[in-house]
């Protein structure tokens, strides 16, 4: 039920594993987060939703899938992402010595706080990428981890970067998780992504995010997989008959389509599941380079829009509260840095949101031109055309992003260890064969395809008992240990 990333995901394993897998989706195209589209020229495409993917490089359901060898090519841009300031913006090159070279006094720090995690990168991402309820397979790693979780998610963290620069660069990338900070979500999140800039990268899939899509969805059919888009199922029991049916949608989903069915005390659990702040998305189709202040900043495949460490903890802190923020966080990207083939002829698109309260109906056009003006004189000048949709509006276009919530639930620690419930398993509903594999389980938000890699590989223990993985690399049916 539902075609994002997790879905997807979901059914490749169900598919690879010999079953009948059918797969429904209420809009009219599949891929959820991971869609692109042309919106005002029809040689320019536009990422609807995500448009950058470092776990897409990193995640252990896509190192096995292999993007690569199914002809998606993943563009590292030379530097991972920019934060503006006034003055020199705070860089962070794919490469850690030149990243550390350029924060100065705060070089050491930033070289101490990433270097073990990047020794262990594969394991770091597999801890944080996992159910949570086992015990890690590498002690070391999540030791690491963990200490540096606490420093940077809590107050210890105040000494570890002294600069403004350097304290900027890692507050921006906390300011992924979309809340409170600092926050020890927001700290796992920063030290997630912020190691994986050095290391496998934030690529942008050539051609733009729908590329994932496609090729998860042609290794669902080839193994027999079949589709159904535009088709809502509003009634769990319209599915009566059915060995297993794994929801790729959020709590609220699960709970509309069964409500009648769902014990009373898991059905309170899903109605009390938090969301988190709302995201405001602007599209521009541009006919040049955004004009940064700092040239260096057109050099990210990512930049991020918040000021200093303080401007963003506020920012962030009044948006979680539920107050619009006067110059909310906002994040921006020119494909076409990485990808040259998003440009042509003279167009490119630029992909921008804002951090908005959950469900703000405000139109984010001139309020994210507006940022980005200020710190790209002119900018508005290369606009050719604009479109934007409101938190409220984000969630019409898909359910899961109930009142603009992208992350599907807000990233605190509890949500992120237990999802909706606390459940020995977070994917087993209290139904026979029901399972919940969306963004709002464990890992949480991204597009990793963990959620439904976990959901299906207990589906496929529990319903059928299949107690050993499919092979998921091309042209692979065997199976192997999990």
């Amino acid at each position: 039920m539902g075609t994002g990333p997790n879905g997807l995901a979901a059914a490749v394993v169900m598919a690879r594993a010999g079953l009948q897998v059918e797969l429904f989706e209420g809009h009219h195209e599949i891929g959820g987060g991971l869609r692109s589209t042309s919106l005002f020229d029809t040689d320019i495409t536009h990422d609807v939703c995500a448009a950058v993917h470092p776990m897409a490089a990193a995640s252990r359901f896509f190192r096995e899938f292999d993007l690569a060898s199914r002809g998606v090519r993943l563009c590292l841009p030379e530097i991972s992402y920019a934060h503006p300031l006034p003055g020199a913006a705070a860089l962070a090159y794919h490469d850690l010595e030149t990243t550390c070279a350029q924060l100065g006094a705060d070089g050491e720090s930033w070289r101490r706080l990433m270097t073990p995690l990047l020794e262990r990168s594969s394991d770091v991402v597999d801890l944080a990428l996992s159910h949570h309820r086992a015990i890690p397979q590498d002690l070391l790693a999540a030791a690491k981890f963990a200490t540096r979780t606490l420093t940077v998610g809590t107050q210890l963290g105040r000494r570890t970067l002294t600069t403004e620069a350097g304290k900027a660069l890692l507050t921006g990338v906390a300011a992924h998780a979309m809340g409170r900070l600092p926050s020890l979500a927001s700290g796992a999140i920063a030290l997630l992504l912020g190691h994986l800039a050095h290391g496998s990268g934030w690529p942008l899939p050539e051609g733009g995010s729908s590329r994932i899509a496609e090729v998860l969805a042609a290794d669902i059919t080839a193994h027999g997989g079949t589709f159904h888009t535009g088709c809502k199922i509003d009634d769990l029991r319209q599915l009566q008959g059915t060995q297993a049916v794994l929801f790729d949608t959020a709590p609220k989903g699960l709970l509309q389509a069964a409500r009648e069915l769902l014990p009373a005390r898991y059905a309170r659990h899903l109605a009390r599941f938090r969301h988190g702040p709302g995201a405001a998305k602007v599209d521009f189709l541009v006919n040049a380079p955004i004009p940064w202040k700092d040239p260096d900043v057109g050099r990210a495949g990512t930049v991020h829009l918040g000021g200093t460490q303080a401007q963003i903890r506020h920012q962030e802190s009044l948006t979680a509260a539920g107050f619009a923020a006067p110059e909310p966080f906002v994040l921006v990207v020119d494909p076409a840095v990485a990808d040259p083939t998003r440009a042509r002829d003279g167009k490119r698109p630029v992909w921008a949101y804002a951090h908005v309260p959950n469900g703000s109906s405000q139109d984010p056009v001139p309020m994210v031109q507006a940022r980005i003006e200020h710190y790209a004189p002119g900018f508005g000048d290369t606009v050719i055309a604009s479109r934007g949709i409101s938190a409220r509006d984000y969630e019409t276009y898909n359910p899961n992003y109930v009142g603009g919530d992208i992350n599907a639930g807000a990233v605190t620690l509890k949500q992120s260890v237990l999802g909706p419930a606390p459940r020995v398993n977070p994917y087993r509903t209290p139904l026979r064969g029901v399972y919940l594999c969306s963004a709002s389980t464990p890992p949480g938000p991204g597009v990793h395809g963990m959620s439904g890699y976990l959901a299906a590989r207990s589906a496929l223990r529990h319903e059928f008992g299949i107690h050993t993985t499919p092979i998921l690399a091309p042209n692979q049916m065997a199976r192997t240990g999990p």
